[in-house]
């Protein structure tokens, strides 16, 4: 859905040495520190095998703002002193003569990989190139020896216990068998673990090259302008990077990447919102690429809004939902949206809920309903009662519902 007017950022990758691609920063704002990439030549055909939406490192870097220069090593160069240091020099100088690269004198290594996925000598000539090249920090995902330059660690359940110190962090995932679980098409790839590791090293990186910084703010303020008040999928889709997703937790609509997302907006979010539709902000927290919010959701259910009320017809009813969105940003642009909220207090508004159900179970003393008789439990939901009390937490009062029991009527 995008336009002449609105296109994506773009920048070819280009091959400035055998080895060694360089790519600009695919930020709207174009411009970022220097990364240095090394990965091994083993994980060079994983993107062919990517299902997710997660893109290759060289690619995810470059959304986040940064200048990259992507090392690619086999068992020859990684064992080569002549040859590493060669293609660090040419990654180093290709940063240094980017426009788009706004730090030309100090950058941040990444190296891929476990140590069997290199030579045996690749440890010991990776010490010499931090200790002489323009490294403020590096990123490993095994255990390798720094030199007291500012490093993190992401070790999986393979790797032995690593202490912490003043210049080291360390990270477990215990929860992942390798150090592919980083790389998208990689047999080993996490897409929940990957994605909080990603979060803990953009706060390294910026950490140690002062930037880039955006307002996410800003950047989330924008999109929901172009949703709610503008209504342009367009503008809207600008807002996001290459390929996005919405997810709405409680009715499982949304749009997993570009095209798919981008019929949604056009056919069941943007022009289904009744025109009263407004968000009352209550709580907003800032991550280094989050931003979640706390706000209470408002409308006039006067219309079909099918990705809240999937298959119900217009009521009439108004409607104050508590909502929770947690917004992934990656640079300057969205990466993902997770929205939830109480899908029975909606129901509960719209008279759609009633205030008792069956319940079919034996009671917790092993009670069974007598014949002709059936148990009903009192719905544990609330109405716009749950908007009030998150807007005024003295408005309602607290634990109410503690005195439901469950009771026994006619089976009719």
């Amino acid at each position: 859905m995008t336009s002449d007017s609105t296109p994506l950022p773009s920048a070819p990758t280009v091959e400035v040495a055998p080895g060694v691609l360089l790519q600009s920063p695919l930020s709207r704002c174009g411009r970022g520190p220097g990364l240095v990439l090394i990965r091994a030549a083993v994980h060079a055909e994983c993107q062919a095998n990517n299902q997710s939406l997660d893109p290759e490192p060289l690619q995810k870097w470059a959304e986040e703002s940064f200048a990259v220069a992507q090392i690619t090593l086999d068992s020859e160069s990684s064992k080569s002193d002549t040859a590493l240091s060669d293609l660090v020099r040419s990654a180093e100088q290709a940063l240094s003569g980017l426009a788009e690269c706004n730090s030309k004198d100090k950058f941040v290594v990444l190296v891929y990989g476990s140590k069997a996925d290199y030579a045996p000598e690749f440890g010991a000539l990776l010490q010499d190139i931090l200790s002489l090249g323009k490294f403020a920090g590096a990123v490993f995902f095994d255990v390798w020896n720094t030199r007291n330059i500012p490093a993190l660690l992401h070790l999986d359940s393979s790797k032995s216990k690593t202490e912490p110190s003043d210049s080291l962090k360390v990270y477990s995932y215990p929860e992942v068998p390798s150090s592919g679980f980083i790389i998208p098409g990689h047999a080993d790839f996490n897409y929940s673990s990957a994605g909080v590791a990603h979060t803990r090293t953009v706060t390294f990186i910026k950490s140690h090259l002062n930037g880039p910084y955006f307002d996410l703010e800003k950047i989330w303020d924008e999109h929901t302008y172009y949703e709610f008040e503008n209504r342009s999928v367009e503008k809207t889709m600008a807002t996001m990077v290459q390929e996005p997703y919405v997810n709405h937790v409680p009715t499982l609509t949304g749009g997993i990447g570009r095209a798919k997302l981008s019929k949604f907006y056009l056919n069941h979010f943007i022009f289904n919102n009744p025109d009263d539709t407004k968000l009352e902000l209550i709580s907003r927290t800032l991550g280094i690429d989050r931003v979640v919010d706390e706000f209470i959701f408002c409308l006039t259910h006067n219309k079909v809004v099918d990705w809240l009320l999937p298959g119900i017809p217009p009521t009439g009813k108004p409607l104050r939902i508590p909502f929770t969105s947690v917004v992934n940003i990656r640079g300057d642009r969205l990466y993902h949206e997770h929205i939830a909220w109480d899908q029975a207090t909606v129901l509960i508004q719209l008279g759609l809920l009633p205030e008792y159900l069956p319940f079919p179970y034996p009671l917790a003393d092993g009670r069974t309903p007598a014949p002709g008789k059936r148990f009903e439990y009192r719905v544990p939901a609330a109405g716009v009662e749950t908007a009030n009390k998150l807007q005024d937490e003295h408005t309602v009062p607290s634990n109410g519902m503690f005195e439901f029991e469950v009771r026994e009527v006619d089976d009719n």
